[in-house]
């Protein structure tokens, strides 16, 4: 029998959702390559204020990830901090002068920060 929300997402084009055991499974086996790059990765924490009006924004550069990882990191740092922010083209942007809280973050994750 076809639930409501098949009969949905059949409509609209949209991927059926993953279970949640399937989800974490997959989440669980991913990062642990991005876990081992992190240790001998070293980012960058920079001060930006080009191209914004005057307005500070915290970058985060040299990542290397697939843009999935960078995006889930985003998203995490974001959270945290409460504000807005992007990732795009391997750099995270965060709205505001965060540099000593996203260098805690980021060595915490294990990764190592200039």
């Amino acid at each position: 029998m076809e639930d409501w929300k098949d009969k949905l997402s059949a409509a609209f084009g949209v991927a059926p959702v993953q279970p949640e055991e399937d989800r974490l499974e997959q989440e669980a086996e991913a990062p642990a390559d991005a876990r081992a790059q992190q240790g001998n990765q070293v980012v960058h924490v920079l001060l930006d204020k080009k191209g914004r009006k005057g307005k500070t924004a915290t970058l985060i550069v040299d990542l290397v990830a697939d843009d999935r990882a960078i995006d889930d990191l985003a998203r995490e740092l974001k959270r945290q901090l409460g504000v807005g922010g992007s990732a795009r083209g391997g750099e995270i942007l965060i709205q505001g002068d965060h540099r000593d809280r996203v260098m805690e973050m980021l060595r915490n994750k294990g990764f190592k920060v200039k």
